[in-house]
């Protein structure tokens, strides 16, 4: 059983010179950021086509429909793992090509360079992103059932034990958690969401391999027709003649700020000299913590951003990156901007503390709140990407609607923290005239109102898909 210990090789060729495209920005303030020049004085190069994916192709391992019952044949004959939730969630996303041009879960050389560098280096020479390992852990009983098989393939099984993928050619090796956490999350403090969910009770062994998933990943939830492919929304990009495609991701309810980022994003690519930009309003539909707002209740709520006219149907596409959520800020925000290359954007909306959480023990955010967007500015592999810092959005009081932050008139700006916004939705309370569309507020307040219930013992309503 040798060939189950068989190391990756790694290649020695030197990382390319990088070449920058994003876009540059300055300082207004030492906290509030803007553009620094009419894009017009400083034009970026106008391509007419997608961008292409990490590697220069999509990954597709989902098996043809031809061949998916004898590869459930296969996969009952095969030693099995079981996969958690989380499991799923990252077989959906390699599935599907968003960590192109990763074929499987990691095998230890990957692994090793996902944590040092950030990145992997191709046989070609060339780097692409890689900040997050993907990877799929066993404990010493699977390990000992596998190497008793004799087989250099693996069945990987849902909760019901379903044939779910075949992960061929594997490689086992020894499972580091200190080393996983420190080097992803900068620090091993106890209160990590992603740790406590998918990897203090994790096994101390990873196996990598060659995925063939047998079926496209469905989650039979009412929101299946928003979990879009990567190759879905390049033909939907395509469908629309999106000349650009800019990509907004987030896993809060839609303000007005939001919106008027996102409409002032496009205004300023029209006047660069795009003909057709196209918003992808991407929110994270994998796990997330339990204190944020689930995923049902955020589509409903973006869904009536749509209807009340706060963001144009005709230049927005809304659909769901399958991702689990680390929270794990400057590393995390770098997956985050290379999944959406491989979904065809080649614009990027990075804000304040992307990715980024309150410290699990002190008082304090856990990361600095600019350094995600200098990270992705520098980061290997993103260099095709342009990289679009946010400007600041605030209540003004004087025209009642959000606007963009004036620091010569800070008297006359309101900031509603989302501690605010989600205190005054728990109480029935309306917030300022202007600051979400009324739909849209209304869903907010029905998800706090469920809450309420089920805390008293009343069974909350399920929410229409």
């Amino acid at each position: 059983m040798t060939s189950l210990f068989l190391k990756t090789p790694i290649h020695s060729t030197p990382f390319p010179k990088p070449h920058r495209t994003h876009l540059k920005f300055s300082n207004v303030s030492p906290q509030f950021i803007s553009y620094n020049q009419s894009p017009t004085r400083n034009p970026i190069r106008i391509s007419c086509g997608l961008i292409e994916p990490d590697g220069g192709k999509l990954v597709d391992l989902v098996v043809p429909e031809s061949k998916r019952d004898i590869k459930k044949k296969e996969a009952m004959g095969l030693a099995q793992i079981k996969l958690s939730r989380i499991d799923l969630e990252w077989v959906h996303v390699l599935s599907e090509g968003w960590a192109s041009p990763i074929t499987g879960f990691m095998r230890e050389s990957e692994f090793l360079q996902t944590l040092h560098f950030n990145s992997l280096r191709l046989g070609d020479g060339s780097v692409v992103n890689m900040s997050l390992p993907i990877v799929l852990d066993i404990d010493d009983a699977q390990k000992e059932r596998i190497f008793d098989s004799g087989s250099t393939s693996v069945a990987l099984v849902d909760s019901a034990e379903n044939p779910v993928a075949i992960l061929n050619n594997i490689e086992i090796y020894k499972h580091n958690k200190e080393e996983r956490i420190a080097r992803t999350w900068g620090t091993t403090a106890p209160g990590l969401p992603y740790v406590e969910e998918a990897i203090t009770g994790a096994g101390d062994w990873l196996i990598g391999g060659d995925l063939e998933v047998i079926e496209p990943i469905k989650y039979h939830d009412g929101l299946d027709h928003y979990r879009l492919s990567p190759s879905e929304l390049r033909a939907e990009f395509e469908k629309r003649n999106a000349d650009a495609v800019f990509a907004f991701q987030l896993r809060n309810p839609v303000h007005n700020g939001h919106a008027l980022l996102m409409t002032d994003t496009r205004r300023r690519l029209l006047e660069m000299g795009y003909k057709n930009p196209v918003l992808l309003l991407h929110p994270l539909g994998g796990f997330t913590k339990a204190d944020d707002v689930p995923l049902s209740w955020r589509m409903k709520q973006h869904q009536k951003v749509l209807e009340d006219g706060v963001l144009d149907p005709e230049n927005t596409v809304v659909s769901i990156f399958p991702s689990p959520m680390h929270y794990a800020g400057p590393t995390e925000v770098q997956w985050h901007a290379k999944a959406r290359i491989n979904a065809g954007a080649n614009f990027y909306i990075v804000g304040r503390d992307p990715a980024g959480m309150g410290h699990p023990v002190e008082k304090r955010d856990l990361y600095n709140a600019d350094h995600g967007k200098k990270v992705l500015s520098m980061a290997p592999g993103l260099e095709r990407l342009n990289i679009l810092p946010f400007k600041v959005a605030a209540y003004d009081k004087t025209q009642q609607k959000m606007e963009f932050f004036d620091p010569s008139r800070p008297q006359d700006f309101l900031f509603i923290s989302g501690t605010k916004m989600r205190t005054l939705a728990k109480n029935r309370e309306n917030p300022p005239d202007g600051f979400m569309c009324p739909g849209g507020w209304e869903v907010l307040v029905e998800y706090y109102d469920s809450l309420a219930a089920s805390d008293s013992g009343k069974v909350p309503e399920t929410v229409a898909a």
